[in-house]
């Protein structure tokens, strides 16, 4: 009898982590590599945020705190999902956990029985699927390629939802397209989940404040309040506020459900660092002005990103919506071969002789559930994402 839970045989991890720390183990032995794998925004956390949370250990606010979070951070996400979606709230309605994930695992583990159904539409952030398989539940994924724009319609909604589906895990601005749902695309899916009570909304909106051109971000219960008792609205601030250390992750919802997740995280981890509730309260209340200037940056180098790859031979790279990512089709490689001699067979291959031959690491489109693609954060300098782009245009070049 096997010592590990036979669990584990369902998951795998996660290969953006993977990716990561391959590249940060080539740097260390000395290789130019240059890693676009990981989602995390390459400037500093504000300099108030950091004051708060500076000023939170030199005034002693170190214990332990509410399982799922301060009352004055409890407070700050309820005001912040008034002043911002429209969305009212009360502080016994907000869970606060450490990071976003911390969330949805909570959520997904308080809920899945083994036989219910979760929709994810794919491409998918890594890590959905294998939280529902951990929960005991069953994922049922939702191809959604280019040529739809990476977006699910209502039509294969529909067909997707059978009487053991729990939830649909939405994101928008997707990572990993960057595709966001515009305010018509997201009526038209919430007019489907309106004639299936039984179907809850797990809608993860971290990319929020990363919307690009005259892109409007709306959530879903904002859309459509018939779905507000049914809907587990989750945020956080790692993404637009440069806070992915810090890990703080929030969601409003219904009490039985945030209740259900507090006994969760009441016997797994306890409250998320004190420290950081207290950076993400500054976060929350303070200065918004230079979300816009981030987001302006973000644009510049999506733009700068979708032309270069775009001008590489057999790759083909739609312009995403949000968040800080891009979603190139390969299928004009596949098949070919590279100079050594490797037959490009899928998109993992593809990525691994990328890396190999030219030190730049991205994640295969596999492991977000459409090929053959691949991921690439544009969240680091201009000059690293052009030298990266000019050598992924090399390598594709150099294919026969």
């Amino acid at each position: 009898m096997s010592f590990l839970s036979a669990t584990l045989a369902r998951v795998k991890p996660s290969p953006t982590i993977a990716v990561t720390t391959l590249a940060q183990e080539l740097k260390a032995a000395g290789r130019d590599v240059i890693g676009l794998g990981a989602g995390e925004p390459d400037f500093d956390t504000p300099e108030n945020i950091k004051a708060a949370g500076i000023a939170a250990i030199e005034a002693g606010k170190t214990k332990y705190t509410a399982p799922d979070g301060l009352p004055e951070l409890k407070r700050a996400i309820c005001e912040k999902f008034a002043r911002e979606n429209g969305l009212t709230y009360t502080p016994r309605q907000i869970s606060v956990g450490t990071g976003g994930k911390q969330i949805l695992y909570n959520a997904l583990m308080a809920t899945l029985d083994p036989g219910d159904e979760v929709i994810i539409p794919a491409p998918y952030w890594v890590s959905y699927p294998d939280m529902v398989l951990l929960a005991g539940g069953e994922p049922v994924i939702v191809e959604c390629g280019v040529a739809a724009a990476f977006k699910m319609t209502p039509d294969q909604l529909e067909a997707a939802i059978t009487p053991k589906t729990k939830w649909l895990i939405f994101n928008s601005p997707s990572n990993p397209t960057g595709a966001g749902y515009s305010r018509e695309e997201l009526q038209a899916l919430t007019a489907v989940l309106v004639k299936h009570p039984h179907v809850w909304i797990m809608s993860d909106d971290m990319y929020e404040h990363l919307v690009f051109d005259d892109f409007k971000f709306f959530s879903p219960a904002q859309i459509e309040p018939a779905l507000y008792d049914r809907t587990l609205t989750v945020n956080g601030v790692s993404k637009a506020y440069a806070m992915t250390g810090w890990r703080i992750g929030y969601a409003g919802g219904p009490v039985e459900l945030i209740d259900a997740m507090r006994m969760i995280q009441s016997q797994s981890t306890s409250n998320p660092c004190t420290i950081s509730q207290w950076a993400a309260v500054e976060a929350l209340t303070g200065p918004q002005d230079y979300l816009a200037g981030n987001a302006a940056l973000f644009q510049r180098r999506r733009d700068l990103v979708v032309k270069m790859l775009n001008e590489a031979e057999g790759i083909s790279c739609p312009t995403p919506e949000g968040a800080f990512y891009v979603y190139p089709d390969i299928a004009g490689c596949i098949g070919k071969t590279t100079p050594d001699g490797t037959a490009i067979t899928n998109d993992e291959v593809f990525c691994t002789k990328l890396l190999e031959e030219t030190g730049v690491a991205v994640v295969f489109g596999a492991a977000f559930g459409v090929s053959p693609n691949f991921r690439i954060s544009y969240a680091t300098s201009d000059a690293q994402l052009t030298e990266a782009c000019q050598r992924i245009q090399r390598f594709c070049a150099a294919l026969s």
